[in-house]
């Protein structure tokens, strides 16, 4: 049972990578990029509809929604697209993820500076 839990995820993360080179590519439309980008930021973002916390609801957004998301996403790509993304993702899924420090960066410069202002924020009520 683990193991079949185990594949899953790393086909649903190989589609992902698909998902994220259909997005770059020139040949797809411009509202399927648009669909497609908001299912891989989903996907990658640290943030859900319902936090995971919560027991049961916290991991349906994972369970059924980003599915549901990626299956809709691969068939609004043409299907020669979807097959130079699949080799791409595949060579990707091999030789291991790329690294975005840029991207890392903004995130936690982002996140730094909600900190920040929660703190200066919640700070007087308690002075």
């Amino acid at each position: 049972m683990f193991d079949k839990i185990k594949s899953w995820a790393k086909k649903l993360k190989q589609q992902i990578f698909i998902l994220y080179y259909a997005c770059k590519d020139d040949r797809v439309p411009w509202y399927v990029k648009a669909f497609t980008g908001c299912v891989v930021a989903y996907a990658f973002s640290p943030i859900d509809l319902t936090p995971d916390f919560i027991p049961i609801l916290g991991y349906l957004d994972d369970v059924i929604l980003l599915p549901l998301g990626i299956m809709l996403a691969l068939k609004m790509i043409p299907k020669d697209v979807l097959s130079d993304c699949e080799m791409k993702a595949e060579i990707l899924m091999r030789n291991g993820k790329p690294k975005n420090w840029i991207g890392g960066s903004i995130i936690i410069f982002i996140w730094v500076l909600i900190a920040v202002w929660a703190v200066t924020a919640i700070y007087p009520l308690f002075t």
